[in-house]
């Protein structure tokens, strides 16, 4: 199999050609099966034909009999192909189906992210739906040529018994099918806006989804369900726009079918009734008349359904070619511990502007934004989603610029818990120990750190508790405990919070503060808080306070909280 090119190289047509390639065998197999298929069909009445001349007319029992023999013989083999053939077709476009949506996956859970420009629910109707639609060009492939196959017996049968109405058969039907091709185009602009109005609808509803209990808390659940339905309306309006085209190529595929199917009778029965062709004949052309109908109308299937899959194969394209939003290094993780563990250089982004600082080993060091999007602009920068070009300065971890550093070495050096905590359907364990193998008492350790004791004896099954997906049933305090008790246990070099304790009450943050600095103040670990919290400023050695996208002021806590008029109406309010 031969990869498909990198960055914005991949197009509709690599994706398609990628997955013939791919299923090449079953495709030769389905292709195989379903012409021999077709040409047996196309027989069927080719035989009927000879068995009337040669058997009924003629009143010949042995005739009849051999013939009656060869029909059961035929259909046997028209069965057993189609069984088989229609197996392998259908296979090979699951097969191709499952592998585009890995490749997807695999594309949008990059670390170095991408720049697709979708949104998540976008990503995931484009993994789910245009996957399996791109994959129908094996389908396409297996279906076509069979019907190209099952054209080709007709018209060769149709010439040997009579040379005009085999012409006719041959130059018609191409006719007809580059006529029905011309609608190919409409289709494919109506298929690609369908599919990328579904994948609006559904990253907004991704996002309301997402969002609900801080729009029901704001009072906003009803204008966000207006723009969902706005946004469904739209989505409706184009799908009824491509099932029009759809219906219309089918129902002018169905109307040539026919007017074609009444010429060629038309034309025969004329010929018998001048004798030029037996009642033997005279029924083989008509019953190939009328099989010729399927294959005209599977391929002008076929172009309906190739227009869909060259559609939604530009999507798949579109995110399998996206380039990389950063492109890290390629030098191993550092071995050292003796120098600072992380240092901000003069580091502009969004609004930060020549933002210096350090952490040191065994330090915990608190980061005050005075402006919320200043503390989002440091958490991307320092979690490696904002690339070079929009950035400046320097980050170093270990002594070694990030971008230096390897994916792997970097997200293992440094770790960053975001504010907003993602959880997974499984046990309690599981979400903690995120897929390592641990013994339960480092786990029970980092429960109790982050203050989440009560979510494990609060249930008979303790660590061993059932989550559902993203955490929904249990509240949002509890969520953020267990997702700071991961990054705990995860045990980082340098570790970055950015507001772990929002959703939680006086005493228990208290609790937590303690434990974050038991499990985290000791050499040579380095710990970075991006807070606001009094309770988690406590604990830290010393406070960067960041006004205006500029450092504005250091020191401990207590010392900013006597000298800093500001910084102590900003952390006691």
């Amino acid at each position: 199999m031969s990869p498909l090119p990198p960055g914005n190289a991949v197009t509709a047509r690599h994706v398609l050609r990628q997955a013939l390639r791919r299923q090449r065998r079953r495709v030769l197999i389905g292709v195989t099966l379903l012409g021999l298929h077709q040409v047996t069909e196309a027989l069927v009445p080719v035989a009927i034909g000879v068995i009337i001349d040669r058997a009924v007319v003629t009143g010949d029992p042995w005739a009849l009999a051999y013939s009656v023999a060869g029909l059961a013989a035929l259909f046997t083999v028209l069965a057993f192909a189609y069984r088989n053939g229609a197996r392998q077709a259908f296979a090979a476009v699951e097969r191709e189906a499952h592998l585009l949506r890995v490749e997807l996956a695999e594309r949008a859970l990059d670390p170095r992210g991408h720049r697709s420009g979708l949104r998540d629910g976008e990503l995931l109707s484009v993994a789910a739906s245009d996957a399996e639609l791109s994959a129908y060009v094996v389908r396409v492939a297996g279906f076509g040529v069979a019907a190209v196959s099952a054209l080709t017996v007709a018209a060769v049968a149709l010439l040997v018994i009579d040379v005009p109405l085999g012409l006719g058969v041959l130059i018609g039907v191409p006719v007809l099918v580059l006529a029905l091709q011309r609608m190919a185009p409409l289709l494919s602009r109506r298929s690609a806006s369908q599919q990328e109005a579904l994948a609006e609808t559904t990253a907004l509803a991704v996002d309301l989804v997402s969002g609900l209990r801080v729009l029901r808390g704001i009072g906003a659940q009803h204008h966000a369900a207006g723009r969902y339905a706005e946004a469904s309306r739209r989505a409706l309006a184009v799908t009824l726009r491509a099932a029009n085209t759809k219906g219309l190529h089918l129902g002018l595929t169905t109307a040539a079918n026919g007017l074609f199917l009444a010429a060629v009778a038309g034309v025969a029965g004329w010929l018998a009734l001048r004798g030029r062709l037996t009642i033997g004949e005279l029924v083989t052309v008509v019953g190939l008349a009328q099989f010729v109908a399927e294959p005209v109308q599977t391929l002008g299937y076929c172009v309906q359904l190739f227009a869909m899959a060259r559609a939604s194969a530009a999507r798949v394209a579109r995110v399998l070619g996206s380039e990389p939003l950063t492109r890290p290094g390629s030098a191993p993780r550092p071995d050292r511990t003796d120098g600072p563990r992380l240092v901000l250089d003069h580091v502009g982004h969004a609004g930060l502007d020549g933002v210096c600082l350090r952490v040191d080993p065994g330090e915990i060091v608190g980061v005050l934004a005075y402006d919320p999007a200043d503390a989002d602009a440091l958490v991307a920068l320092l979690s490696g989603r904002v690339p070079a070009d929009r950035r400046r300065g320097t980050v170093r971890v270990d002594g070694v610029p990030a971008d230096d550093l390897d994916v792997d070495a970097l997200r293992g050096a440094v770790l960053v818990e975001p504010h907003d905590v993602t959880l997974f359907e499984g046990t309690v364990a599981a979400n903690v120990a995120a897929g390592s193998r641990t013994e339960e008492g480092r786990l029970r350790a980092a429960v109790r750190a982050a203050a989440a004791d009560d979510v494990v004896d609060a249930h008979p099954g303790g660590l061993g508790h059932r989550l559902v997906e993203r955490g929904a049933n249990l509240s949002g305090g509890q969520r953020q405990r267990l997702g700071l008790a991961r990054a705990l246990h995860a045990d980082p070099p340098v570790l970055v919070l950015h507001d772990p304790t929002t959703a939680v009450d006086a005493a228990t943050e208290a609790q937590l503060a303690d434990g974050l600095a038991g499990a985290r103040r000791e050499a040579p670990r380095g710990t970075l808080l991006v807070t606001s919290s009094p309770a988690l400023l406590r604990i830290t050695d010393r406070v960067v306070v960041i006004a205006d996208g500029r450092v504005a002021a250091e020191g401990t806590h207590e010392h900013l909280l006597a000298t800093d008029a500001r910084y102590r109406e900003e952390t006691l309010r």
